[in-house]
């Protein structure tokens, strides 16, 4: 088996996938894996699992799954695709959309399609015959849903392979996995379009390559309503930001979240040094953590989420002993060293001070 630990929530982050229970409201199809109660691990079909099962079965099946699990096994890349094509589909900076029922009907069904384009460009799958992909020498068709188990198989997929895919920012995974669209895998009838929804044997069928693997966060997502109302309350792309940085303290903030909400082209000018939320909220001891490399070990030095590649942290510091009272916490709480002064995670009771000004 290929058993992948579920990683401990990040202090002061969010664990998107919770324990990993059936999310309620969501539909949980019958196949799809969930923890080992003994050991919370997540356990995956693994090559060798897909492989066994295929011998008798559907070996073209298992070559598939064998490629795509050798181009991207930890699903890095897919994960980074789904949610760029996501995000071009929101086009939060022109729009100021984050949530998928902010999407207009006929821009949902376009999501298909953009999903289907990210993923071809990124693992560089070759064009299909009739269908989506040549894989492994398979005709293989993508299948994109933002509900599990919503997808509709059209005619042409009839007893070809499908790549179903699902990603929902709400619950903040994404979902992929390979299937026979075998008549007995479908249901009998379908829309007038004639395409047609898997039964319950075809969901149970289908062979998880990524299960419920973490979506890269979408902080608006995260936060309670009343702080993202207050956010865009300004009208004021520079404010909107610093208000940003304000309320989603202690989490990634991507850069499309700052594109949202900026909503201008030069929205990173809003984050920079030299005029932007840095320089502005370091009076009131705030300090944005970003991608440069002594950035995030600064970061996780604090117990904060290692910013990525286009991502920022914010946090309000307080000077380490600046509260007599509570030395002996502060004693045991992890601290930075800046500009000559030891700097840790202010508390509510810290009155508010400038933060320092982070090396470069």
């Amino acid at each position: 088996m290929n058993p992948v630990q579920r990683p401990p929530a990040e202090p002061g982050g969010r664990d998107v996938r919770g324990d990993l229970e059936p999310i309620p409201g969501q539909l949980t199809l019958p196949g799809m894996p969930h923890p080992e109660p003994e050991t919370g691990q997540l356990t995956l079909p693994g090559l060798d699992d897909v492989g066994e099962r295929a011998v008798s079965g559907d070996p073209e099946l298992a070559a598939v799954a064998a490629e795509l699990i050798d181009l991207d096994a930890d699903g890095a890349r897919m994960g980074a695709a789904i949610r760029g094509a996501l995000d071009m589909l929101l086009d939060g900076q022109h729009t100021g959309r984050y949530r998928w029922d902010q999407l207009h009907k006929t821009e949902k069904t376009h999501a298909g399609t953009l999903v289907e384009i990210a993923l071809a460009r990124t693992l560089r799958l070759a064009d299909g015959t009739t269908l989506d992909y040549t894989i492994a020498g398979a005709d293989v068709d993508c299948k994109f849903s933002h509900k599990l188990g919503g997808w509709m198989i059209p005619p042409e997929a009839d007893g070809k392979l499908l790549l179903l895919v699902q990603a929902s920012d709400e619950d903040g995974t994404w979902s992929a996995g390979l299937l026979r669209a075998a008549e007995a895998n479908l249901r009998p009838s379908g829309n007038r379009d004639l395409k047609r929804a898997l039964n319950d044997r075809g969901r149970a069928a289908v062979r998880w390559l990524h299960a419920r693997a973490p979506l890269a966060e979408n902080a608006l997502i995260r936060l309670p309503d009343r702080d993202v109302t207050a956010i865009f309350a300004s009208g004021s792309g520079q404010q909107r930001v610093n208000e940003l940085f304000r309320r989603a303290q202690r989490m990634r903030v991507s850069r499309t979240v700052v594109a949202t909400v900026a909503m201008q082209d030069d929205y990173m000018k809003r984050v920079r040094d030299g005029g932007g939320a840095r320089d502005q909220l370091r009076g009131e001891g705030i300090v944005i953590f970003g991608d440069y490399a002594g950035d995030q070990v600064l970061a996780s030095a604090l117990g904060l989420p290692r910013p990525g590649p286009g991502e920022f942290v914010s946090a309000r510091l307080a000077r380490r002993g600046g509260r007599p009272a509570d030395g002996a916490e502060q004693a045991f709480a992890r601290f930075i060293r800046v500009a000559g002064a030891d700097w840790l995670l202010a508390s509510p009771a810290d009155s508010a001070g400038p933060a320092p000004v982070l090396p470069r």
